[in-house]
C-alpha cells in the first residue's frame, strides 16, 4: 500500500466567534461528507461534532482559534478544533459526561468521542514560557464504517500508525511538500520532500514520484534516482528518505538540504539535519543514520515550512497521542507562514 499526500486536503480553516460561522461550517462539513460517499446517519454525528466543537471554541476559548476539515488519504474525514484558550488541567475528566467548568450538562466532550470513529484531544494551560497554550480536538470518520469496530486493521496497522499534514502557503491549490508512505507487511518507506520555492513549479517538481519509491533497491539508491529526475527540473527539491524493518526494528533514514527529523522516545526529542545543498542542483554526499528502535517510539518529519527546535518540554506528553493528532498540533502550532507546511508522524506499535 502506498500512501501519497496530495490526497491529504484541508477543506476548510476558519475562526468560529459566532453561531452564523458555526452555521457555515456545518454546511461545508455535510456537502463535503455527501461528496465522499457518508451516509446520513453519519452525516448527521458529524454535525452533532461539529456544533459541540463550535460551541466549546465559543465559550471557553473566547473565540481564539479555529476548526478546521481534513480530507485524509482512504476518504477519511477529520474535523479539528485547534485554539488559543486557558487549556485545560485534567483533559481525561472533561470527557466524562457530567463535567463543567461553565455549569452546563458537560456532555460536550464525552459525545464526541461517542460520535466519532477515532478521537483525540492535546491539551496545555498557560506556563509564563513563550509557548502555545489551548486546546486541540480531532475527530475522524471512516468511510463506509458504522463504528470503531467495523474498521479492520490494515498492514500499517499492525505495526504502526501514522500522521499527515500538507498545507500549502496562502492556501493555494499548488503545493511544493509532497509525502509519499510505502507500507508493507515487514516494512515502511517514506519520502518526504519539499520543492524549492513555492506555487505550481515548487509542486510539479515533486509530483508523481511514488514509483521511485517501491522500485529503488535502498533508501541510498532512492534519493539517488531522485537526483537525477530532478536534473531536468529547474527548482529541484531537498528530501529525507526512512526506511524501517520490522523484523530488525532498524531505522535507516538520509536527506539533503533544509528538512528534519525528530525522534521521540522515552520523554525526549531528538534532532537530526541532513546534508547540505538541494536534489537536482549541487549537494554533499548524504550520510545514513542507522539505530534499533523499541516499541511507541514517534518518528516526525518536517519541512523547512515547521519551526525548529521544538522539545518535549514545549509539548510535554504530546507524542504519547495517536500520530495525526500529533501532526495537527505541530503543524497548526509551529507553522510558518512564508511557505508551504509539512509533517508526518510514524508511531511503532
Amino acid at each position: 500500500m502506498t500512501l501519497d499526500s496530495a490526497a491529504c486536503k484541508l477543506l476548510f480553516s476558519d475562526p468560529i466567534q459566532s453561531e452564523s460561522a458555526a452555521i457555515l461550517l456545518r454546511s461545508r462539513l455535510l456537502s463535503v461528507a455527501r461528496r465522499l460517499g457518508f451516509a446520513d446517519a453519519r452525516r448527521e454525528n458529524m454535525a452533532l461534532v461539529a456544533s459541540e466543537m463550535a460551541t466549546n471554541l465559543i465559550k471557553h476559548a473566547g473565540g481564539k482559534g479555529m476548526l478546521q476539515i481534513w480530507e485524509q488519504p482512504g476518504g477519511m474525514l477529520d474535523v479539528v478544533s485547534f485554539d488559543y484558550g486557558p487549556g485545560m488541567g485534567n483533559p481525561g475528566l472533561a470527557q466524562e459526561d457530567g463535567f463543567s467548568t461553565k455549569g452546563t450538562l458537560g456532555k460536550g466532550l464525552g459525545s464526541m468521542q461517542r460520535l466519532a470513529d477515532e478521537f483525540g484531544i492535546f491539551s496545555q494551560m498557560p506556563s509564563g514560557r513563550d509557548r502555545w497554550h489551548g486546546t486541540v480536538v480531532w475527530c475522524r470518520f471512516h468511510p463506509l464504517a458504522a463504528g470503531r469496530m467495523a474498521k479492520r486493521p490494515s498492514d500499517a496497522e499492525a505495526f504502526c500508525q501514522l500522521g499527515l499534514f500538507v498545507r500549502s502557503l496562502s492556501d493555494d491549490r499548488h503545493n511544493g511538500d509532497h509525502v509519499y508512505v510505502d507500507i508493507r507487511a515487514d516494512h515502511l518507506r517514506l519520502l518526504h520532500l519539499d520543492g524549492l520555492g513555492h506555487g505550481e513549479n515548487a509542486e510539479l517538481a515533486t509530483a508523481h514520484l511514488d514509483k521511485y519509491l517501491t522500485q529503488a533497491d535502498s533508501i541510498m539508491q532512492l534519493l539517488e534516482t531522485v537526483d537525477r529526475h530532478l536534473r531536468s527540473n529547474a527548482r529541484g527539491a531537498v528530501a529525507i528518505a526512512c526506511e524501517f524493518d520490522v523484523a530488525t526494528r532498524g531505522l535507516h533514514m538520509l536527506g539533503v538540504g533544509d528538512m528534519a527529523t525528530h525522534l521521540c522516545r522515552n520523554g525526549q526529542v531528538q534532532h537530526f539535519a541532513f546534508a547540505p545543498g538541494v536534489l537536482g542542483h549541487e549537494h554533499k554526499k548524504p550520510q545514513k543514520t542507522e539505530m534499533t528502535l523499541e516499541r511507541g517510539v514517534s518518528l516526525v518529519s518536517t519541512s523547512d515550512g515547521i519551526r525548529r527546535g521544538w522539545s518535549e518540554e514545549a509539548f510535554p506528553g504530546l507524542c504519547n497521542h495517536h500520530p495525526q493528532l500529533v501532526a495537527y498540533v505541530i503543524g497548526n502550532a509551529l507553522a510558518r507562514m512564508t511557505d508551504d507546511q509539512s509533517v508526518c508522524v510514524v508511531k511503532l506499535n
